[in-house]
């Protein structure tokens, strides 16, 4: 361990009855000692250190690991508590976990910009984001123990070492558990940054890689977990908002007198784009909700035909108008040129809702005086960690506490900050009470932010020997990196490659959803590659290991999931299998699915998915396995069902009974998924399943049928129309 040197004095600490606070740095950021009398609230950090992440270790041995993630499902409360687990020596047994505050200075990850810290469950960037934080911070608190012990017992430190919660002197015969040096701990003078290959050996993990229980489970299991919605203070309110189902309209209440006057009412809120209740009762605020007469002004999306819009989007695609290149390797006008053989496809997608489970909804209180405000919400955090609520009180970020609780389905809408404002706003009516803010179904539907539509114009060459020289993708639709990401073929041997974004803007909310523009862009991708292996009449498993000659890791996992799939064995009547390979967040994936169609209705069955992916070192096995079957269903559902619509402008589903999700009956017999070994560091794993269905199922649909699928989704309507074309 290399020392560096530090402005912190050599000190010792209060000896309390409660325990001592270590806040730990990142990578040679130092770290200090805080007692804690009475509580297990962590003072402020001294700013001019930027903190990343902490540890409350008590007097009985009991570690309080501080987790600065959202925990939706992913497993961040356990993950991230176990890297940091496993360096500091933890005893697991007496571990628990906690949100960290929202304090982004302190306890943000890096990623966008070289100084820029933030707070964002999102992009599959937890695990990869703070695996070096917690790991390095994990072992400066084990440094912190074994230091103290020392002084302790007047011998080196390096004749020290830890045991499962314990500090050992072997020489000396003695062991003390962490607890009991709370009393003994002291900061050194120096404080050793730690390295790379100062970090535990893999050989002797105990906790990452193993499948640990997980921390939030339990408490979810019995009921006694609080998300957001659970939560009731004394003397809260209800916020409701009319939003319409004109995207940017502006609404104008016609009957305001009437609605003050029903039971129940408090006040009336105009917003620019809705019409805000607040009243004593939820159902007092739905019942005047219902009863408003809104005349609503004409907006950029008012004339805007969802299925009528492809047409327009196929002319853009056949124009001479330049859009925004994304991708240029080699020369694709020599590709085409020179092309033996070429082929141009459109392919389609249409709006795709989040669908979470549990309803958008936030709760804040604004202090009587105006100065300051508590807020309960279920959030993927983001790029502010106060979640927009600072700058919608006119309130300074240190006037905001924000109390993280889980969240029921994030998928990208929770990283938006939309439903948290209007909270806000509504609150600064009713200072000194708090105010919920509830979002109904159809509030989130009608007035949702949807995964763009878009259409795709692929092209590509192939030579003589059938060898793909030259790949061209072209994207019509809003939404910038909503519509752009996952378009480059960097594990593909293809040495002409040119992709392009030309934007078209219909006015309609947009945001991420779940693997952002990876899952159109992906189905465009692999399902050309399936539609000239078919034409040319190659295997499509022998084609992509052709492309993959430069990307062994990528190949693995090809190869693995064919070995899974038994490809190259014999099919079962009136079945196909289909196969797509795809990058997400650092992730390589190759899934393959085997479907059967009904020729009558047009629905398609999903039978067996196989899936093996390189993910680097793997923190939890089977929180992996279920990330990854969770995004394949959630895949599935998308591909085959889910479909918003839009006309003049108005969105017309309302509910889950014209949008329609996959039902139980309808997955598949089994998903199996293999994870291979890698010394590499963690990526991102819960985005990386779900757009392998959409090409697998087209794919598996082309050898079964000879038959093209190209719009997604899949509906029955379509699948027949297809078949009987």
């Amino acid at each position: 361990m290399r020392q560096i040197s530090t402005s912190v004095s050599r000190r010792h600490f209060l000896k309390t009855s409660g325990g001592v606070a270590l806040y730990i740095g990142a990578s040679g950021i130092f770290p200090q000692l805080v007692s804690c009398t009475n509580s297990k609230e962590i003072p402020p950090a001294p700013e001019k250190h930027k903190i990343s992440a902490w540890v409350f270790l008590s007097r009985d041995g009991q570690i309080t690991i501080y987790n600065p993630a959202a925990e939706m499902g992913q497993g961040s409360m356990t993950s991230l508590p176990a890297l940091f687990a496993e360096e500091m020596d933890a005893d697991w047994s007496r571990v628990n976990v906690e949100f960290s505050p929202q304090e982004s200075e302190i306890y943000g990850s890096g990623g966008w910009g070289p100084d820029r810290k933030i707070m964002l469950s999102a992009g599959s960037r937890v695990t990869t984001g703070y695996y070096p934080i917690m790991r390095k911070a994990g072992a400066q608190a084990r440094y912190i123990l074994l230091y103290s012990a020392a002084k302790h017992w007047d011998v080196p430190v390096e004749e020290l070492s830890t045991d499962s919660g314990t500090v050992v002197y072997a020489q000396g015969n003695k062991r003390m558990g962490y607890g009991a040096l709370v009393p003994y701990l002291q900061m050194p003078e120096q404080l050793p940054e730690i390295a790379e290959e100062d970090l535990k050996n893999p050989a002797e993990y105990r906790f990452v890689g193993q499948d640990i229980p997980r921390t939030d489970i339990p408490a979810k299991a019995d009921g006694s977990a609080r998300f957001a919605i659970d939560i009731r203070l004394p003397e809260m309110v209800y916020g409701v908002l009319e939003r319409g189902r004109l995207h940017g309209s502006r609404p104008s209440l016609k009957n305001e007198p009437e609605i003050a006057a029903m039971e129940g009412v408090l006040k009336i809120i105009p917003l620019d784009h809705a019409i805000g209740i607040i009243a004593t009762t939820l159902e007092s605020a739905l019942e005047a909700k219902k009863q408003m007469n809104i005349e609503w002004g004409n907006a950029a999306a008012s004339q805007f035909d969802s299925q009528n819009a492809f047409g327009k989007y196929e002319k853009i695609a056949s124009g001479n108008s330049q859009g925004k290149v994304l991708t240029e390797k080699g020369n694709i006008n020599n590709a085409r040129r020179l092309a033996a053989k070429s082929y141009s496809i459109d392919f389609k997608n249409d709006y795709v809702y989040h669908a979470q489970m549990e309803p958008l909804n936030c709760i804040v209180l604004v202090a009587a005086d105006g100065n300051s405000a508590e807020v309960w919400v279920g959030s993927q955090q983001g790029f502010d960690a106060k979640l927009g609520i600072p700058k919608a009180l006119g309130l300074s970020p240190a006037q905001v506490n924000i109390h993280l609780q889980y969240l029921g389905g994030g998928f990208g809408r929770r990283s938006m900050t939309d439903f948290t404002t209007e909270c806000a706003l509504l609150a600064r009516e009713v200072t000194g009470r708090p105010l919920k803010l509830l979002w109904t179904r159809e509030d989130d539907l009608r007035y949702g932010a949807f995964r763009p539509l878009t259409l795709q114009r692929v092209k590509a060459y192939t030579d003589s020997l059938g060898n793909i020289t030259g790949f061209s993708h072209l994207v019509i639709g809003d939404g910038g990196h909503l519509v752009a990401s996952g378009i480059k073929n960097d594990y593909y041997d293809i040495p002409n490659q040119f992709a392009e974004w030309r934007e078209v803007s219909e006015g309609i909310r947009l945001k991420h959803w779940r693997a952002v523009g990876h899952g159109p862009n992906k189905f465009a991708i692999e399902g050309m590659l399936d539609e000239i292996a078919f034409d040319l009449k190659i295997d499509p498993v022998s084609m992509r290991r052709k492309l993959m000659v430069n990307a062994p890791r990528a190949l693995a996992t090809l190869e693995k999931a064919a070995e899974m799939a038994d490809w190259n064995g014999p099919a079962t009547e009136g079945r196909a299998k289909g196969v797509a390979f795809l990058e997400r967040s650092g992730t390589l994936s190759t899934g393959i699915c085997e479907i059967s169609v009904d020729h009558n209705t047009g629905k398609i069955k999903v039978h067996r998915f196989w899936n093996a992916l390189d993910a680097g070192v793997i923190v939890q096995p089977d929180n992996v396995k279920a990330q990854m079957e969770g995004g394949i269903v959630m895949g599935m559902s998308s591909v085959l069902l889910e479909q918003i619509t839009i006309s003049e402008g108005k969105v017309q589903q309302s509910n889950f009974h014209d949008y329609q999700l996959l039902r139980m009956e309808d997955i598949p017999e089994s998903i199996e998924t293999e994870m291979l070994a890698s010394r590499e560091p963690p990526t991102g794993v819960g985005e990386s399943g779900t757009p392998l269905v959409a090409c697998a199922i087209a794919n598996a649909f082309l050898r079964l049928t000879g038959k093209r699928l190209r719009h997604l989704p899949f509906t029955p309507e379509r699948v027949l129309a297809v078949l009987n074309a």
